[in-house]
């Protein structure tokens, strides 16, 4: 066998492997099988770059480098369901159906996916695009990244496929995957995604396909579109696109009656909880595609669809105690721990408390039971206590006054909510936190570092701050356990890259307290280097745009300490650039200096992020709603109907896109 053989045929066997694996929950091989297969086909691929294939199953890792995305319009417009949370609701629409079709009917029961919409096309078995939802007319063009979601078939299975045709379903980031991407963000002190739709949309629209790939992502198809379709069952199309190698939800099923309709949705309003994916109600389709035809459409949503959505989930259980955290700024957080629970679709152990003000306003005590609540699937929270039940002897809950971790005295400043420790050189989960800030991607962008490493490297006493970070040697780490010399190797040379880094972001990285990436900007632009912001004046300070006394105190608290200064002395001493030059701020100008303007819609010549780098580069302020103090907005295509309505209503200005461009050029 030849290599050029040897690679087709690793290909067929890896397809195969994908799909029994992500599909069918059915491997044959295991993963180390596996792996040696993909590594063997990546090295054969790397010696002949002429047999290349887009579609090769190697595609799936995904790739770093960065890709704007271009707008793709639908060839079939991707309309909205209308949305129903009642019963009496959803007789109405099956009595409509009856009526206006005059004639048997079946319907089609369908789990709604709570994830990202998206249309797959594909030619001659393979796919070729992956298009976001969009505004429904177009949308993204996503393609290399739903390429690395692995339950997605890039080749199709038999011969008996369309020559072209169009598949829609839903991108979704499993819960057990939602929940470790948030403890890894939890852990750096980053925004927690609200709930695994927003996961998977914000995954989804990633940049670096590389990291699509890392995120697990899944897909459940479930509308088949084109010309020459097998059936005219749109159930029946279905269960030939799962012959083909698509992923369909066994849930499905076909009914006639109203009754089969209720005794599927009050089955799965309870057993959903229990499905490994988000979802949030249940979509009801006539299943013949002619009768779909005859029925036709409103201007925003079809006559022969509904979704009847589900009630947000509640249940009760008991407090068995609170616990408190310590963020890297040194703020307390208390966390309730429950009884466990299951509430959509996950076992819940803890529920975040916010602050002392929340436990005051609950009057909690220790065994209460609690009404614990996932409003549309988002992390959960208290939402209220059975005093009824509570016991007559149950201690109060009060807040603590000392620091869990080192003892020291907390403090809660001026207007707000939060306790600190201020103990920030000396507390463990401080000292760590402002080592995983500074590594993080928007800061030092360090790879090959986690929190692990970070735990593992404290626990071990090799780093103590973030200076420590430049006196590592690879031949320190590869003798700890889990560290080999390739590791070892990574980790260095994505400290030396690091060096690379702009001042603006050594200086968020610092993780002075209230100095965000956008401040940080700010500030680099107004002194230039390290040395300047260290003699600045509360007066120098204030008079930079967008930063207050509150800003500009805790900047001077920070250098006051001698124990910062010293560490800025290492960072220097180590190359890091404490000093802007003059290549980053070229082409800055003050055109929009003063001015507060909002994006919406969608664009042509640029993406919104570029968009919002050109506001601050020449002075503006990137603010998201619209009020009086609004000096434009700039609006691309299909801007939103609330913020063309308030805009008009204020009289603000509208810009386009080549209008804003012609002032800031």
């Amino acid at each position: 066998m030849t290599e050029i053989e040897r690679i087709d045929q690793l290909r067929e066997e890896l397809h195969l492997h994908n799909y029994n694996y992500y599909v069918l929950n059915a491997p044959v091989i295991s993963d180390i099988e596996f792996d040696k297969l993909m590594r063997e086909l990546q090295d054969l691929e790397a010696k002949h770059p002429e047999h290349s294939d887009e579609n090769s199953p190697s595609m799936r890792v995904g790739s770093d480098i960065n890709k704007n995305f271009t707008q793709v319009e639908h060839k079939y417009p991707m309309l909205s369901l209308g949305n129903t949370y009642s019963e009496a609701e959803v007789t109405d629409f099956y009595e409509r159906v009856s009526k206006s079709l005059n004639e048997e009917f079946e319907i089609c029961c369908e789990m709604k996916f709570d994830g990202t919409s998206i249309s797959l096309t594909y030619e001659n078995g393979k796919l070729v695009r992956a298009v976001t939802r969009g505004d429904g007319v177009k949308g993204d063009d996503v393609t290399d990244n739903v390429k690395t979601i692995r339950s997605i078939p890039l080749v199709l299975h038999g011969n008996d496929y369309p020559q072209n045709f169009e598949i829609r379903g839903e991108i979704l980031m499993p819960w057990d995957v939602f929940e470790k991407l948030n403890r890894e963000r939890e852990a750096r002190e980053e925004p927690l995604f609200a709930n695994p739709r927003n996961a998977a949309s914000g995954t989804l629209k990633s940049q670096n396909s590389a990291v699509v790939a890392s995120r697990q992502l899944d897909a459940y198809l479930y509308y088949l579109l084109g010309e020459n379709l097998p059936c005219d069952g749109h159930y029946e199309n279905l269960q030939k696109a799962a012959e083909w190698g698509f992923k369909i939800s066994h849930i499905t099923r076909k009914v006639r009656t109203l009754d089969e309709v209720f005794e599927f949705i009050k089955y799965w309003d309870i057993e959903r909880k229990n499905l490994p994916v988000a979802t949030d109600g249940i979509v009801l389709k006539v299943n013949s595609l002619r009768q779909q035809r005859n029925l036709g459409y409103t201007a925003k949503s079809p006559r022969w669809a509904i979704a009847y959505k589900f009630q947000a989930e509640q249940a009760l259980t008991k407090l068995i105690k609170v616990t408190y955290q310590v963020g890297r700024t040194g703020a307390i957080t208390p966390v309730a721990n429950l009884e466990p629970v299951q509430l959509s679709g996950t076992v819940v152990r803890r529920a975040s408390l916010h602050n002392a003000d929340i436990i005051a306003s609950l009057d909690l005590h220790v065994g209460d039971m609690v009404y614990v609540e996932k409003g549309g699937e988002i992390i959960p929270k208290i939402t209220g206590v059975d005093a009824a039940s509570r016991k007559p002897d149950s201690e109060k809950i009060t807040f603590i006054t000392h620091c869990p971790e080192c003892g020291s005295k907390l403090v809660r400043y001026e207007d707000e909510a939060a306790h600190y420790c201020t103990n920030e050189t000396a507390c463990p989960p401080q000292i760590k936190g402002k080592i995983e800030h500074f590594i993080s991607r928007k800061a030092m962008n360090i790879e090959g570092l986690g929190p692990e490493t970070v735990d593992l490297f404290y626990q071990e006493g090799m780093i103590q701050n973030v200076a420590d970070l430049y006196h590592l040697q690879a031949t320190d780490i590869c003798q700890l356990e889990r560290m080999g010399e390739k590791s070892a190797e990574n980790i260095i040379q994505g400290i030396l890259r690091s060096k690379e880094v702009p001042f603006e972001r050594v200086l968020f990285a610092l993780g002075i307290r209230f100095v965000g990436e956008t401040v940080a900007k700010k500030i680099a632009k107004a002194f230039r280097s390290i040395d300047a912001l260290m003699s600045a004046t509360l007066d120098d300070l204030i008079h930079v745009d967008e930063i207050g006394e509150k800003i500009a105190q805790s900047i001077l608290l920070y250098f006051a300490n001698e124990k910062n200064r010293a560490l800025i002395e290492r960072l220097r001493e180590a190359g890091l650039k404490l000093e802007a030059d003059e290549t980053d701020y070229s082409g800055y100008t003050d055109k929009l200096q003063g001015k507060s303007i909002v994006i919406s819609g969608v664009f042509a010549h640029h993406s919104r992020d570029e968009y919002k780098e050109m506001i601050e580069k020449h002075g503006g302020k990137n603010v998201g709603s619209i009020s009086k103090k609004t000096s434009f907005v700039l609006a691309g295509e299909n801007m939103g109907p609330s913020k063309l309505e308030k805009a008009q209503k204020l009289g603000i200005t509208i810009l386009n896109e080549d209008e804003f461009l012609a002032m800031i050029n």
